[in-house]
């Protein structure tokens, strides 16, 4: 067992052993090392000042990216490289990723400024990247300049990230894989005490076993809502063990059957396979969060911290995803739909814990849609999230999954709806009717923050009504037709 975390920072080792359970990599640089350059923002990261970026091995090779270090804790960068805004230049030469937002008068009151620099460091040691406006927005997702920069950050992220690299950490990529591989060990990891404590076990049967002795104990892969519990929340938590260290556990293996998931392989670790399942349910991670959010969290965690508005669950429900659950003395599997008993509460015992879910590929005559509503396009909350799977036999409707998120204190299948829609046929939009108007008894949504209840219960309808269409290649005049029905129909209700 090793009492300290070591990673490594400016080509150096740098190994801690006071480190707290709750202490983030913010806190670290900016109230002990006095790295003043990253900086803080919202504290939830949701706008990118504090983005630092971390080199991992991943397969052999070393990979950098983005994170938001105000959520990010301290012991999770153990075998890892930090890289900030004070480590980029060299010989008090500007990096090219910064002399190119000089050059193009990228940065205004300067705040944001670091935390652009470190997303387009990573940008700019990126693999296999389309050279593209598209590319560029899409990285920068996750960081928001209040002066309305955008332009000149973009120009200058499109000069700058698509050349050759050519910087002190390209040059020192050798000596900084060996130094990585010679920081992995196979010991356990733990810092503090029985009551208070920052762990990181490396195998299965470990974690089981010291999950069983401490089941009070938080349990943390990616820290994005973790994080926030800690920021935002200000929830006092002693005992932290963090899972990133556990060998396997972020395995994504692909099989003519369907995708085994690790409980802590992230949105970004797995978006290809998702992508390769369907084309809706990759364009769905692409707006989970941001490029900072999907390079730590993880679907696991999605799932077991059980939020009704969580993005992932119900497009894996419609797929009829199988989760995996284990303890010190046993393993299970379940339906991943009945894990989730009521709004906070999961069918998971007190020492149990996610180790992953099976996502089956679609049947050659399944069909599938998922939506995304939300009141920004990126790295925003589902208002509601809906998802479908339809069988079809000669274009009939023989079995329906019907799931949404934000409609229910849990995500949830229409159970009513989809009885309604077997049977239905693809090529007479009039059978649908009954699909449609079974979700104002399937679910109660309620009225909040993102969105009323009315405009929740009238957007499932509709997302329905769209998934049908896209099917079945309905016109869109036919579409309406629909729509004017239904609403005559509520009108005489």
């Amino acid at each position: 067992m090793r009492d300290t975390i070591r990673f490594l920072k400016n080509g150096e080792m740098v190994e801690l052993e006071n480190v707290g359970p709750t202490e983030t990599v913010l806190d670290y640089l900016r109230l002990r090392r006095r790295d003043t350059g990253t900086k803080e923002g919202c504290g939830e990261g949701d706008c990118g000042a504090c983005t630092v970026a971390v080199g991992r091995l991943i397969d052999g090779k070393l990979i950098y990216q983005p994170i938001n270090s105000c959520i990010q804790l301290l012991g999770m960068l153990d075998g890892a490289e930090l890289v900030t805004v004070e480590d980029l230049t060299n010989d008090e030469k500007l990096h090219p990723v910064q002399n190119a937002l000089v050059e193009f008068h990228g940065s205004q009151c300067g705040f944001c400024t670091p935390g652009f620099v470190m997303t387009l460091f990573t940008l700019y040691h990126a693999d296999s990247k389309e050279e593209s406006r598209k590319t560029v927005i899409e990285w920068l997702a996750g960081n928001l300049c209040r002066c309305t920069g955008y332009r000149p950050i973009v120009e200058a992220a499109l000069d700058a990230c698509f050349e050759t690299v050519d910087d002190v950490f390209s040059w020192r990529a050798n000596q900084t894989r060996e130094k990585l591989q010679e920081l992995a060990d196979s010991r356990d990891i733990f810092i503090g005490d029985s009551s208070k404590f920052f762990s990181a076990p490396v195998t299965l049967d470990g974690l089981a076993a010291f999950y069983g002795q401490h089941p009070d104990a938080t349990l943390v892969a990616g820290a994005t809502d973790v994080g926030l519990w800690i920021t935002k929340q200000l929830r006092d938590l002693p005992k932290m063990i963090w899972l990133g260290r556990i060998q396997g556990l972020d395995r994504v293996e692909e099989s003519p059957s369907g995708v085994l998931i690790g409980a802590t392989a992230t949105f970004e670790a797995t978006e290809a396979a998702m992508t390769r399942l369907s084309p809706d349910l990759g364009e769905l991670w692409k707006r989970i969060g941001s490029k900072q959010v999907r390079a730590s969290g993880t679907v696991g965690g999605n799932i077991a911290n059980g939020s009704p508005i969580g993005d992932s669950p119900p497009a894996l429900i419609a797929l009829g995803a199988t989760l995996e659950l284990q303890s010190a003395e046993d393993s299970r599997a379940l339906p991943l739909e009945e894990f989730f008993i009521d709004y906070g509460k999961q069918d998971r015992g007190a020492d149990e814990f996610v180790t992953g879910l099976f996502v089956p590929r679609l049947a050659a005559n399944q069909a599938f849609r998922c939506y995304k509503i939300s009141k920004r396009f990126d790295q925003d909350i589902s208002s509601v999230m809906g998802a479908f799977r339809f069988t079809i036999v000669d274009n009939i409707i023989t079995d329906a999954r019907v799931v949404f998120g934000g409609m229910a204190g849990t995500p949830k299948r229409a159970g009513g709806s989809e009885a309604a829609l077997k049977g239905a046929s693809l090529d007479d939009p009039s059978t649908w009717g009954a699909g449609m108007q079974s979700l104002l008894t399937d679910y109660t949504p309620m009225t909040d923050m993102r969105a009323s209840a009315e405009y929740r219960m009238e957007t499932a309808r509709a997302l329905l009504a769209k998934a049908l269409m896209e099917i079945s290649g309905t016109p869109a005049k036919d579409l309406r037709v629909l729509a004017k029905r239904e609403a005559d129909h509520d009108r005489a209700a």
